[in-house]
């Protein structure tokens, strides 16, 4: 389900992925390109076009197969999480310099928003609007591919195999981390990572081991050996990229300032409150449930009033 707040924060984490920019300088903003998963039948492409808000003719629109899909993610995930058909869609348009990377996403369910950003980025994409979605519940690893496929297709360029990789297995290894210690923790290590590297001497894979070791320790995150040994991996494969890190430290600001745009704009202000107000029903009910227990203890109340009093703040 689509969730504009959800998106906005997670937004803020996207940039965590960001480096190398390859982009074609004659991309135009307010250029839109069009991802479609091979197997989509024609109601469904007509549906998710129309949900797109574009026109088949005088769109450029990309399709992706499952066979492609497998080429760029099967030595990292589940042939199963990737399925045996392309569905997954995107619609990607280009923004004017220094406005960062907007993610949207419907019906996707393994793949999140600053999924989809390390893998823009990683095709060389600085600025863009990008919606995701599906005619059903699916990964979306088709987008992914897809929004790569695109980009190289738009721009002219040929992104090197080893940047495809790396970049696919830092989403693949996110999630994987994501699925035990949470996916904020995972995506805010990522993030520390990244920042220490470009503003730290790492020079030697034990200096890199110590590095990531020391922040998941400041994130509270127990690594086990194997976890530890993939980012390191990772990490190592990362640098012997041509990364720009000046870039990095723009996107990031760019995405930030988007967030916080979106937090303080009358659309954002109004969600929050919505959230609020949804919270402050439900304290209601949960004491007036107590109130109205014959077995209600005096500790009920005060621990319903303690958690009234933590949403106000």
């Amino acid at each position: 389900m689509k969730n504009r707040l959800w998106t906005g924060v997670i937004a803020f984490f996207s940039f965590w992925f960001l480096f190398v920019s390859v982009i074609s300088a004659d991309a135009v903003p307010g250029e839109v390109v069009v991802t479609l998963g091979e197997d989509l039948n024609a109601e469904q492409r007509g549906n998710l076009l129309n949900e797109m808000g574009v026109e088949e003719e005088g769109t450029e629109i990309i399709y992706v197969s499952n066979e492609e899909e497998h080429h760029y993610l099967g030595n990292y995930i589940s042939a199963n999480i990737i399925g045996s058909r392309a569905l997954s869609s995107s619609k990607i348009t280009l923004l004017s310099s220094g406005e960062g990377i907007n993610v949207e996403t419907n019906r996707i369910t393994w793949v999140s928003e600053g999924m989809y950003a390390n893998a823009l980025v990683t095709a060389g994409v600085q600025d863009a609007d990008v919606y995701v979605t599906a005619p059903f519940d699916v990964s979306g690893t088709g987008a992914l591919t897809g929004l790569i496929k695109a980009y190289e297709a738009s721009a002219d360029v040929e992104i090197p195999e080893e940047q495809k990789q790396v970049a696919n297995e830092e989403l693949v290894k996110t999630a994987d981390l994501g699925e035990k210690h949470g996916v904020e923790q995972a995506s805010e290590l990522m993030a520390r990572i990244k920042e220490a590297i470009a503003e730290e001497d790492v020079e030697t894979e034990e200096d890199l081991r110590a590095l990531i070791q020391r922040l998941a320790n400041e994130l509270g995150m127990e690594l086990t050996d194997s976890e530890l040994d993939g980012l390191v991996s990772l990490f190592n494969r990362m640098k012997d990229l041509n990364i720009d890190w000046d870039q990095v430290r723009t996107q990031l600001n760019s995405i930030r300032d988007n967030l916080s745009e979106f937090v303080n704009s009358e659309e954002g202000q109004g969600l929050i409150q919505s959230i609020l107000d949804f919270f402050s029903r439900l304290i209601e009910a949960i004491r007036g449930w107590l109130s109205s227990s014959e077995a209600i203890l005096p500790g009920n109340i005060d621990a319903a009033k303690g958690i009234e009093e933590r949403i106000k703040l």
